[in-house]
């Protein structure tokens, strides 16, 4: 055994895998898609931006094409907030990517995008279902020319059906509001009137989000098969449809029962306690709803008799049992701050260890920036851009071995990559640029 293996084999294993995962090390290493180039034509869509920023960060040379003025999508910002310009939404998924204008209402501007098409790997659009055809740079009219293309449309209803023909711009909390899931997202309606029991969006672009990763995994399956093959493929990807995909078990549970999931709130069909409770500095959750966990659970609150008032699954799964339990654990909960009951679990874990209990204290944004562990792993990352200078970002997922992902700049300004981008793949110079300026092609 070499020196290394051996000083390998001392190593534990945190001190090992983080030498090989950590996103410091990954200056060097291949990149799992260098070889593509992608065309981003998404307009006012982060879902779009998404699925293009997953393929830009693991090294896909992402060309994005926006309308001279600039997309829409750079105006999605908290309360009016821009920087230099751009909103922050913008700035996040605007990494890693070459950015040209192009207007594709012109038939110069469609004529120029089916030469840069020509180079293209991944074509990235949310225009109409049909629209891209109807200007006959869709699908059926660049993939006899690049038959290992890989094409993806997004659109809220997707590209067929009853409802794709009267096309509405793609939203977030569109696609939130027709998978079902924002009718399970909020507090439990009683029948009292109250008016905070009504559904409630999820936090974040969850639609757009959730769309663009199942968008990117589209295109990941689809450039596998062409390695098989050498054939390209349509990516057909409705945003409401990937929440729909992590519905969990609402579809089944309707087919099964007839019975519609309503919104519980903190409670939980399926099991209990999984919940948040208070605790005395903010929220907590708590878990220990199989049976070993929740006598776990019993035992650290020093409760028996919660034990044995409710000691199967099937009792603490009725909603009005789970109301007279969620009061039981905030009334001991409150006594103590978070790390307070992470130390009582930790405690009976190594004393009792029978049934672990899972918890974990709700965080926000500026506690969340205080966690020594995100800082370690490179969760968060200070970087100076050069175009829109200091700025606090979330470096790609997951770490990796050996071609993991990496971010490389944050963002750019609307067709600051025209001249580069235009001379490479076209061989368009200085003076053709400046005519097509001047006359809104680009």
């Amino acid at each position: 055994m070499s020196e290394g293996d051996n000083r390998a084999e001392a190593q534990s294993w945190s001190e090992w895998i983080r030498e090989r995962v950590h996103p410091g090390t990954a200056s060097g290493k291949p990149e799992a898609l260098d070889d593509l180039v992608v065309l981003d034509l998404s307009v006012a869509n982060m879902a779009g931006l998404v699925c293009s920023s997953f393929l830009s960060e693991f090294g896909a040379d992402v060309i994005r094409i926006e309308p001279p003025g600039g997309d829409p999508a750079r105006g999605f910002a908290p309360f009016g907030l821009t920087h230099k310009g751009t909103g922050l939404g913008y700035l996040t998924e605007g990494r890693n990517k070459r950015h040209i204008t192009l207007n594709l209402e012109t038939g110069e501007g469609r004529e120029i995008l089916r030469g840069l098409a020509a180079h293209a790997d991944v074509i990235i659009e949310s225009f109409s279902p049909g629209a891209m055809d109807a200007w006959e740079i869709g699908y059926r009219q660049l993939a006899p020319a690049r038959p290992g293309l890989i094409y993806c449309g997004i659109a809220t209803y997707g590209q067929f059906g009853p409802r794709a023909a009267h096309h509405i711009p793609d939203s977030d909390l569109v696609a939130q509001a027709l998978s079902g899931i924002t009718y399970v997202t909020g507090l439990m309606d009683e029948g009292r009137g109250d008016p905070a029991a009504v559904p409630t969006k999820q936090g974040n672009w969850q639609g757009w989000f959730v769309g663009g990763i199942w968008a990117a995994f589209g295109i990941l399956a689809a450039l596998h098969h062409r390695m098989a093959t050498g054939q390209g493929q349509f990516v057909d990807l409705s945003p409401a449809e990937a929440l729909m995909r992590s519905g969990d078990y609402s579809v089944g549970l309707y087919k099964l029962t007839g019975r519609v999931r309503e919104r519980v709130g903190n409670f939980d069909y399926g099991a209990y306690p999984y919940t948040y409770v208070r605790c005395k500095d903010g929220y907590c959750f708590l878990s220990g709803f199989v049976d070993i966990n929740w006598q776990a659970l019993c035992h650290i609150m020093d409760r028996p008799d919660l034990r044995d008032k409710f000691p199967t699954v099937a009792d603490r799964r009725q909603i009005e049992n789970q109301k007279k339990i969620h009061v039981e654990l905030e009334a001991w909960a409150t006594q103590y701050t978070y790390e307070e009951i992470l130390h009582k679990i930790q405690v009976y874990d190594r004393t009792v260890g029978k049934g672990a209990v899972a918890t974990g204290k709700i965080t926000e944004t500026a506690e969340v920036l205080q966690v020594q562990n995100w800082w370690e792993r490179d969760a968060f990352r200070m970087v100076e851009d050069p175009e829109y200078g200091e700025l606090l970002v979330a470096p790609p997922v997951p770490n990796m071995t050996r071609t993991p992902p990496r971010l490389k700049w944050v963002c750019r300004p609307v067709g600051a990559d025209n001249s580069t981008v235009y001379a490479r793949y076209l061989g368009y110079g200085r003076d053709t640029l400046a005519d097509l300026t001047k006359r809104g092609v680009i």
